[in-house]
């Protein structure tokens, strides 16, 4: 009887001490449904969503969902489950796998190839790389209304995110088309 006391008192105290374990995780779960809760509309509205994503209790449950769940699968694996994911695209040509695993993502051809788009948060950088090879950037942000793009030279230009500033880069570079590997 005394030994299942022990016993007991052990595994509680090993299960209290696991939230204490310092793996603070970056709350995927939630913040998506916050990013989601931000692009509803207004502020007033933005406000009645979230007052309401209280009460219902969909933030209790999704931060308790990190917190227990996906934040220990990230600290332990490296890997965060909310971000990762693949999607198959049906095309004419085959299926294309689009995986991301939260820092690019991994593009497969039905031949077999491998796209890698990575972006680098300090220069604001997409890169691209084929199969392994070196990888190359291909498009920087500037500000919300400008990027440069890579011409078919390897110099850079900048072009306007708009549909004329798109076209007019589309027609000088050729690029009637997208192609994809």
């Amino acid at each position: 009887m005394k030994k299942n006391h022990i016993t007991v008192g052990a595994i509680l105290l090993v299960a209290a001490t696991l939230p204490l374990q310092s793996c603070i995780g970056s709350f995927s779960l939630t913040n998506k449904v916050l990013s989601w809760n931000n692009q509803v509309g207004s502020k007033f509205v933005n406000e009645l969503v979230f007052f309401a994503f209280w009460v219902l209790p969909v933030y209790e449950v999704t931060s308790v969902a990190d917190l227990l769940i996906l934040n220990s699968i990230e600290f332990w694996s490296g890997n965060n489950p909310v971000e990762a994911s693949t999607k198959v695209i049906d095309t004419d040509q085959g299926k294309y796998y689009i995986a991301c695993d939260g820092k690019g993502y991994d593009i497969t051809a039905p031949n077999g190839d491998v796209v890698r788009l990575d972006f680098e948060e300090d220069s604001q950088t997409w890169s691209v790389s084929v199969n392994d090879e070196e990888s190359y950037p291909f498009m920087t942000m500037i500000d919300d209304n400008h990027v440069k793009m890579v011409t078919p030279e390897g110099d850079f230009r900048t072009v306007e995110l708009s549909a004329r500033g798109v076209m007019a880069y589309s027609a000088e570079t050729g690029a009637n088309e997208m192609r994809m590997l």
